[in-house]
C-alpha cells in the first residue's frame, strides 16, 4: 500500500491518513514525546488535529510521523526558493522606467563601459551609478535573473489553525468510490486525486461510471494492465471510443478537435515583442503532434471495441456524425476498413457501410428542420424523446415558442433528468432573461467568454421576462423537492453548517487548477481576519534554470470607474506593493513573486475589489506546477530584511497549483470584495500576456454568476422541507450532519444532489 500517495489525497481534505481501525484507538492515551514534536510542526504550519486523530497518533512510528511531515512539507514547498528579486520590498526601491531605459541603452550601444561608473553583474549586464540601488536587489534589476537563493520560510505566524481530521482505509475507499460513481464530471483535483487512488485500491465489479470523463481514466488504467477487452464494458458508443483514443493523443479527457488545439496553440505562443513570435511554429507543432499513427495492437484493440458497440449500426453511425471529419481519419489510421473484412467483426462492417454511404437520419438534423418551419409541436415532441438537450436549450425554446407550451412539456420530462440539469437552470435563468446581463460561458479551452444576450428578449416586456424566471425557479425547485421525497430515510434531525450558505452549489464550474492544500468549490468565500493580504507565486521547481518569465499581477476596480494595477510594470500603486519582476529561474528548486495588499488603503481609497492575476509573458501557457495563492492573518506577517521572503505556510488562506493539462495563459485565481472584506475564489482563465489582457466585465459577470448560484444550504433546507426533518444547532444531536469538512469533498456533495429523480 502506498501511504504516501494516501497521505497526499488525504491532506486535500484537510485529513491525517492513517491504516489503523478506528475501534483500536484509545482515546485516553498520554501524548508522546513524538507526537508532541509533530502537532508542533503542524501548528507552524498552520494546522492543528482534532481529538481523534491526536489520540490515534500516539498508535503510529516515529517514521510514520516524519513521512507525514515530509508530504507537508512537499505540499506546501518548504524546500524550495521563496526569495524574491527585491529584499525587504514592502518599501519601494524607487526605480523607474528612466532606470531601464538609461541601462539599456549603455548595454544595447555601448560596447565598451569605460568612462560610465557603474557595476557588471554576474549575468552581464553592466548597470550604471545612479539608476538602480543594487543593494535592495537578489539578481539583476534589468533582466530580472536572481542570483541568491534560500530554502527559509516563515513558520509559526497564522492566527487561525485548520482543524485536521483521521482518514482510515475505510474513508480513503470511500473517496475513491465517490469519485468513481460521481454524477457530475471531476475537476482537476478530483481527477488527479482518482488517478493516484486508481494505482492503491482495485476496480471494483461491474463498477457504476456515469461521466464518460471518469471512464476514460479507468480504460487507460484497464489499458495499461493488458485488460482491453474489460475497457470494452465502459465504452458504449462510437464517440466513447474516439474520446479515448483521442485522450491518448493530446492528454485530455474532453473531445477538443485538431482545429480548436491548432487555434489555441497559436495564441499561447503569440507574444507582443515581435522577434519572440512563434505562433506560426507553434501551429505547425501542433499540427505534427496530432498527425495520427497506430501500431497493429492498438488498431486491433479499436476494432474489437468498435466491434462490440451494442448500438445498431444506424445509431452508431448518428453518434459518429457530429464528429465525422474526426472519424473520417481515425478510420483511416487504425485501418478499420482492413479489419472490417475479417471473419468476427460483421458488426463493424455494417456500421462503416452505413456510415460512408451516410444512410441514417440524424436526431439533431430533424430538431433544426422543425424549429426552422416554426413547427413548434414537432420540435417539443423531439426535444421530449433527449431530456438533457431539452433541458440545455430549454430558454431558447420558451422565447421562440412560448414559455406555457414548452414548460408544459418539459414538465413532462422534468422528473427524469439528473438534478444538476433542473439547478443550472434556476441558476442561470435570471441572468439568462435580462437583456441587460452578458453571460459568461467557458468553452472546452477553458477561457472564459462572454456572449450578447438573447435578441428574441427584445420581444418581450419586463413582467413577462421575469414571470419565465419564477416558472423555471418554480419548476426546478418542485422536481427537486420531489426528489428528495421520493428518497427513503430513517433520519428525524439534521445539521446544516453556518458556512454552507456561503457555499454556491459546484454546477459548470470545473476548475483546472488542483488544490494540495485544501479543496473548496469555486465560490467559496475567504473573511479577511487582518489589515493585508499577501498574494504569492512560485514557479520553476523541477526544471532546470532557464528563461521562464511569469508574472503575478493584480487588478484594483476604484469606485469612479477608474482601474490601478500592480504588476511587473508598476511596482507601486494605491493599497498594493509588488516584490520585483523575476524573468529566470534558478536551478530545480524555482523563484517566487508577491504582492502585498493594504486593506486600509484600499478602503481610504474607495476600492470596490481587487482581482487577483497570474500571466505567462513568456510564450507558452502558465508553468506546469506552478503554485498561487493568498496569506492572510490577523497578526503581522514578517519580510525578511536580508533575503526578502515573505512566505509562511501557516498564514495560507487558499493556495492552488497549475496542472499540466493547462491550456490559459492568463488565471484570475481571486477576487477580494474590499467593502466586505472576503476573498472570493474563483478560476477564470484568460488568453493575455498581462493582466492588461483582462476584461473587467467577465470578471463582473462571473461573479454574478456565482452570486446567483443556490449555496448548498439553501439545497438542505430543501432536503429537510421535503423530508420533514428537524434542524438541530450541533451535529452531535443530529441523525444527519453536513459539516464544511463533509463540502471538502464536491464528490460527496453531488452524491446528495446529482441523481436520478425517476427511473
Amino acid at each position: 500500500m502506498d501511504k504516501k500517495t494516501l497521505t497526499n489525497v488525504a491532506l486535500r481534505y484537510r485529513a491525517v491518513f492513517l491504516d489503523l481501525n478506528r475501534e483500536d484507538i484509545n482515546m485516553h492515551s498520554e501524548i508522546t514525546v513524538p507526537v508532541a514534536a509533530f502537532i508542533q510542526l503542524l501548528n507552524e504550519n498552520g494546522f492543528c488535529a482534532n481529538e481523534e486523530l491526536l489520540h490515534a497518533l500516539n498508535s503510529v512510528s516515529p517514521y510514520r510521523l516524519a513521512v507525514i511531515a515530509e508530504c507537508i512539507n512537499e505540499v506546501f514547498g518548504l524546500d524550495l526558493n521563496w526569495v524574491p528579486l527585491v529584499k525587504e520590498w514592502n518599501v519601494p526601491t524607487g526605480e523607474t522606467a528612466a532606470d531601464h531605459l538609461i541601462t539599456f541603452i549603455v548595454n544595447q550601444f555601448f560596447t565598451t563601459k569605460t568612462g560610465f561608473k557603474g557595476t557588471t553583474l554576474p549575468c552581464g549586464h553592466f548597470i550604471p551609478e545612479g539608476t538602480f540601488p543594487l543593494e535592495r536587489y537578489n539578481g539583476c534589476p534589468f533582466c530580472g535573473t536572481p542570483f541568491k537563493t534560500a530554502n527559509f520560510v516563515y513558520k509559526g505566524q497564522g492566527s487561525k489553525l485548520k482543524e485536521l481530521r483521521l482518514f482510515t482505509i475505510e474513508d480513503m475507499e470511500h473517496l475513491f468510490s465517490s469519485l468513481l460513481t460521481s454524477a457530475t464530471p471531476l475537476d482537476a483535483t478530483q481527477q488527479d486525486s482518482l488517478k493516484l487512488l486508481l494505482r492503491v485500491f482495485p476496480l471494483p465489479e461491474n463498477p457504476n461510471i456515469t461521466m464518460k470523463e471518469t471512464a476514460m481514466l479507468v480504460v487507460r488504467m484497464l489499458v495499461e494492465q493488458d485488460m482491453a477487452d474489460e475497457a470494452s464494458k465502459l465504452l458504449k458508443t462510437p464517440n466513447d471510443v474516439l474520446r479515448y483514443l483521442w485522450f491518448e493523443k493530446t492528454g485530455y479527457v474532453q473531445l477538443i478537435e485538431p482545429r480548436t488545439l491548432v487555434a489555441h496553440a497559436r495564441k499561447l505562443y503569440f507574444h507582443l515583442w515581435g522577434p519572440l513570435d512563434r505562433g506560426m511554429d507553434a501551429t505547425k507543432e501542433m499540427k505534427n503532434k496530432l498527425m495520427l499513427k497506430y501500431d497493429r495492437k492498438t488498431c486491433r484493440c479499436a476494432a474489437r471495441w468498435m466491434n462490440a458497440i451494442p448500438l445498431t449500426a444506424k445509431q452508431a453511425a448518428e453518434n459518429m456524425n457530429p464528429k465525422r471529419g474526426m472519424w473520417v481519419r481515425m478510420i483511416h489510421a487504425l485501418r478499420l476498413g482492413e479489419y472490417s473484412r475479417k471473419k468476427g467483426f460483421e458488426h463493424l462492417a455494417e456500421i462503416l457501410d452505413v456510415f460512408y454511404k451516410q444512410d441514417y437520419t440524424t436526431w439533431q438534423g430533424r430538431v433544426d428542420k422543425a424549429r426552422i418551419a416554426n413547427d413548434a409541436d414537432k420540435t417539443l415532441a423531439l426535444l421530449k424523446e433527449r431530456p438533457g438537450f431539452f433541458a440545455r436549450c430549454l430558454f431558447a425554446s420558451m422565447l421562440r415558442f412560448g414559455s406555457d407550451k414548452t414548460l408544459a412539456a418539459f414538465n413532462e420530462i422534468a422528473d427524469k433528468l439528473p438534478a444538476r440539469l433542473l439547478l443550472s437552470l434556476g441558476n442561470a435563468a435570471e441572468i439568462y432573461f435580462d437583456p441587460k446581463e452578458e453571460r459568461i460561458v467557458r468553452p472546452i479551452t477553458g477561457v472564459m467568454k462572454t456572449i450578447e444576450p438573447n435578441k428574441l428578449l427584445a420581444l418581450y416586456s419586463e413582467e413577462a421576462r421575469k414571470a419565465m424566471v419564477e416558472e423555471v425557479n418554480n419548476l426546478y425547485k418542485a422536481s427537486i423537492t420531489r426528489s428528495f421525497a421520493a428518497q427513503k430515510t430513517t433520519s428525524k434531525t439534521l445539521y446544516i453548517d453556518p458556512s454552507l450558505y456561503n457555499i454556491p452549489i459546484s454546477v459548470g464550474d470545473r476548475a483546472t487548477t488542483i488544490q494540495d492544500a485544501s479543496c473548496a468549490l469555486m465560490g467559496t468565500r475567504f473573511p479577511v481576519e487582518g489589515d493585508a493580504v499577501r498574494l504569492f507565486m512560485q514557479w520553476g521547481k523541477g526544471l532546470p534554470e532557464q528563461h521562464l518569465d511569469m508574472d503575478l499581477s493584480c487588478r484594483i476596480a476604484l469606485s469612479n470607474g477608474f482601474v490601478e494595477e500592480c504588476s511587473y510594470f508598476n511596482l507601486t500603486c494605491v493599497g498594493a506593493k509588488h516584490s520585483g519582476d523575476i524573468q529566470h529561474i534558478p536551478n530545480m528548486v524555482g523563484t517566487a513573486e508577491y504582492i502585498e495588499l493594504s486593506l486600509p488603503e484600499l478602503e481610504k481609497a474607495n476600492a470596490q475589489y481587487v482581482a487577483f492575476t497570474c500571466n505567462a509573458y513568456s510564450y507558452g501557457a502558465l508553468s506546469p506546477n506552478l503554485v498561487v495563492g493568498w496569506m492572510d492573518s490577523a497578526n503581522p506577517m514578517k519580510i525578511s530584511e536580508e533575503t526578502g521572503v515573505a512566505y509562511d505556510p501557516s498564514c495560507v488562506q487558499h493556495m492552488v497549483r497549475i496542472s499540466e493539462g493547462n491550456l490559459s495563459k492568463g488565471l484570475v485565481f481571486g477576487v477580494l470584495d474590499v467593502a466586505k472584506r472576503e476573498i472570493i475564489w474563483l478560476e477564470m482563465p484568460f488568453t493575455s500576456q498581462t493582466v492588461r489582457g483582462l476584461d473587467s466585465a467577465s470578471i463582473e459577470a462571473l461573479l454574478h454568476k456565482l452570486g446567483a448560484k443556490l449555496s448548498i444550504g439553501q439545497l438542505l433546507d430543501i432536503k429537510a422541507q421535503a423530508q420533514h426533518l428537524t434542524k438541530v444547532e450541533t451535529p452531535d444531536e443530529a441523525d444527519e450532519a453536513y459539516t464544511y469538512e463533509w463540502a471538502l469533498n464536491p464528490a460527496e456533495v453531488t452524491k446528495l444532489l446529482y441523481r436520478e429523480v425517476a427511473q
